[in-house]
């Protein structure tokens, strides 16, 4: 955990990001590596369901994960501690990842020996949907304090979404939370995407969240 790999990886300025992850796509096809896209507000409790969804596949999927922040590598220790291969990723104050800057961070985490590749990507609602990042599946946190409102005021990211993971289920009776609103609204902005109430702290709805994720990287790989 003290030779922690951090990598600053640059926004590209020329080529088209979407052709740029078109091909990164193609590539991680072609090597049979499943790469996650998991986004969300900071201090939605992504580390924590990172750490959750490693423990329920590790014996399963050889993993690997990527940190994004704009500085330090407190989350790619904490990952680092699971027994995961990790890298942070910093971002050079920029709010998010595109296609080359995930190519750049798969080549510094090394995909020879991965199934699964999980990019923590930084954590806001606006600039992370935005880009695509040349992964298979795209998901999100959204949690129980953040209010179920979210889908409404944050179209984008729930557009482009397959799986939204409501974590903290445990404090919904603290808080003005309607979950059966907060599927309502997401099915508005994506009515493909499934909705998976989850307790990072608990282990709560883990299992399912990791059979979704375990079917998505088999079908990948056929």
């Amino acid at each position: 955990m003290d030779n922690i790999k951090i990598l600053e990886v640059k926004q590209s300025i020329f080529a088209s990001n979407n052709e740029q992850a078109a091909t990164l796509r193609a590539d991680l096809k072609a090597k049979k590596v499943f790469l996650l896209n998991l986004m969300s507000a900071p201090g939605s409790g992504k580390t924590t369901t990172l750490r959750r969804t490693i423990a329920a596949l590790k014996d399963e999927l050889r993993i690997g994960v990527m940190e994004a922040d704009i500085d330090s590598d407190v989350d790619a220790r904490a990952i680092a501690g699971t027994g995961a291969k990790s890298i942070q990723l910093h971002t050079g104050g920029m709010c998010h990842l595109d296609a080359e800057m995930t190519r750049q961070g798969l080549e510094g985490l090394g995909t020879g020996d991965i199934d699964l590749a999980i990019l923590e990507n930084v954590g806001n609602l606006v600039c992370p949907a935005e880009f695509d990042t040349g992964a298979v599946k795209n998901a999100m946190i959204l949690s129980v304090p953040e209010g179920h409102d979210k889908p409404l005021k944050y179209p984008l990211m729930f557009q482009v979404c397959d799986i939204v993971l409501v974590n903290k289920i445990d404090v919904m009776p603290y808080f003005d939370f309607d979950l059966d609103k907060c599927r309502e609204y997401v099915a508005m902005r994506n009515p493909k995407a499934k909705v998976i109430p989850i307790c990072a702290k608990t282990g709560e709805g883990i299992d399912e969240w990791a059979d979704w994720l375990r079917e998505q990287v088999r079908e990948w790989q056929r």
